[in-house]
């Protein structure tokens, strides 16, 4: 529980002090791959919007565009410069090249819905356009799945906490008083 008040209490100035700009960067770079509180970012704006103080359309839109092109960014990135790299260096976290054709083996036959799930783990959700570029995913059925993919996820941790924020927070505050 400290741990949402902290993420609520580090965002919420930013959020209401810069709006939209806040939340568009901070998906942006963590969809590209940066260690930034994108999750904490996204339900704390959606709290905001089920308070008034920010609308859930222009937030879900803002996320949603700024997770596809974030991701996008890592893919054209990876797709551009990661196989030299992973080739030269990949040595260092045990990638020999067969396990390398495996990984591009894999992405080749189930790309798509890696892409879609991987929005929904840390460190997956970071890393995923980078990956997918880097094994040499089609950029359109990259693009496809980014899109439902980061659909998906705006509307579990955006549009779940603005219907079900003041329902949750109740649930929080019977569960504290019990203990």
């Amino acid at each position: 529980m400290s741990f949402l008040h902290d993420a609520w209490s580090s965002i919420q100035p930013f959020l209401h002090e810069y709006g939209l700009l806040t939340l568009f960067l901070i998906i942006y770079f963590e969809s590209l791959g940066a260690p930034l509180p994108g999750e904490s970012a996204l339900v704390s704006a959606s709290l905001l919007a089920s308070r008034g103080e920010l609308n859930i359309v222009s937030v879900f839109f803002v996320v949603w565009v700024a997770a596809v092109a974030g991701d996008f960014t890592g893919y054209l990135i990876g797709h551009y410069g990661g196989r030299p790299l992973l080739e030269k260096h990949g040595w260092m976290v045990r990638l020999t090249p067969e396990r390398l054709h495996k990984f591009e083996e894999i992405f080749r036959v189930r790309g798509p819905i890696i892409v879609v799930t991987a929005r929904f783990f840390i460190l997956l959700r970071q890393l995923n356009g980078l990956i997918a570029g880097s094994m040499g995913m089609p950029w359109a059925r990259f693009l496809i799945a980014n899109i439902i993919g980061a659909a998906l996820w705006t509307a579990v941790w955006g549009l779940g906490p603005y219907f079900f924020g003041d329902f949750v927070g109740r649930g929080f505050t019977a569960l504290r008083s019990l203990f």
